[in-house]
């Protein structure tokens, strides 16, 4: 059997790498030969993280690539689509696709149709409000990162849907003794996300004040420690199992919106695999990732926050329960090994269509 996956980036994207790149190997080794295409380069992934703008002579090259790689679209048995073949515009070229035979696989672990259907120009909203519900529709799969899309999916009339969550490859992310160092909060994420950590920071001033806590926030910006003590680190995959490591406890703040209402928890996932409690808002996906008061604590409002935090400071031994209790979740629920052969069999299902 042979896929063509068409992933939106490179490794450098976590949701490339980890909802698509990271099974490469088991399809490999079921027999199933996938071709990659990355619509954008990680040189894209890095000018966006540096606060770069959009270039649109390389965009437009992309797509013209990538039309012109759809042109062979009957050489492969599946075409394994991250959210869309071209983003912002219509869903012309699913839907051709679909009705030339094409067995579209399409994948989201975002709320994306949001991005176009809550979008600020009602131009966008009129010409793409709909868009993800085609794309669904169209699909011979929708693989969806959790119920909130699946539901949508199911509006949209998708006939096969399969809720896969992101999972961690818990082989490379262990549990790991934390150093000895004072009490750190962590955070691992990208810079466009640093923005969630907003409405928690009077909290994390007051675990920072009160029991010498500091802070360890991987992937966010230079100036994402808005004056708190402690360190930020540039992502690199290379080391990621390693600064989870180097965290007590991990965040995942999300206002109750509907875009986030769609995330798919990963950072919770990221934790628990590295045994280490977590402190989230009750929003989505994270509260049934989170178990509360066994692998962490979900939190609504900045006491609820603050008081969490200290008491995780001030218990090593919960902390340790609680992470112990977090990795088998993470590796019963949420590992590679877990969710890859249930990829495997969907694929297949797609190719004997």
């Amino acid at each position: 059997m042979r896929v063509l996956l068409l992933s939106r980036y490179g490794r450098l994207s976590a949701t490339s790498r980890q909802r698509h790149l990271q099974f490469l190997p088991a399809l490999a080794a079921a027999g199933i030969t996938v071709d990659v295409d990355a619509l954008l380069d990680d040189g894209y992934v890095r000018r966006m993280h540096g606060g770069g703008r959009p270039r649109a002579l390389p965009i437009a090259a992309a797509y013209a690539r990538r039309a012109g790689r759809l042109l062979a679209a009957r050489r492969w048995d599946a075409l394994w689509v991250e959210k869309e073949l071209f983003p912002w515009l219509p869903a012309v070229a699913e839907t051709i696709l679909a009705r030339c035979g094409a067995r579209l696989v399409v994948d989201y672990d975002d709320a994306w149709f949001h991005r176009y259907d809550a979008h600020p120009s009602a131009a966008v909203r009129r010409l793409l409000g709909g868009k993800i519900a085609r794309v669904m529709a169209a699909a011979h799969t929708v693989v969806a990162g959790n119920g909130y899309i699946a539901a949508h999916a199911r509006a949209a009339g998708a006939t096969r849907i399969v809720e896969v969550p992101t999972v961690v490859d818990t082989a490379i992310v262990v549990a790991a003794e934390p150093p000895a160092r004072p009490f750190t909060i962590g955070w691992i994420g990208t810079p466009a996300n640093a923005r969630y950590l907003d409405p928690v920071r009077p909290a994390l001033a007051r675990a920072c004040r009160e029991a010498g806590a500091r802070l360890l926030l991987v992937g966010a910006g230079a100036d994402a420690l808005d004056g708190l003590p402690g360190t930020v680190r540039a992502w690199d995959e290379g080391r990621e199992a390693a600064d989870l490591a180097d965290m007590d406890v991990g965040l995942m703040p999300l206002p109750d919106t509907p875009f986030e209402r769609g995330k798919c928890g990963y950072k919770l996932i990221q934790y628990m695999a590295a045994g280490r409690p977590a402190v989230a808002s009750p929003v989505g996906v994270n509260g049934t990732i989170v178990a509360h008061g066994t692998t962490g604590f979900l939190a609504a409002g900045s006491d609820a926050w603050a008081d969490a935090l200290l008491t995780l400071a001030r218990d090593p031994a919960l902390r340790r329960r609680m992470g112990a209790a977090g990795r088998a979740r993470a590796v019963a629920g949420f590992s590679l090994a877990a969710w890859a052969p249930r990829v495997v069999a969907l694929l297949r299902a797609a190719g004997r269509a």
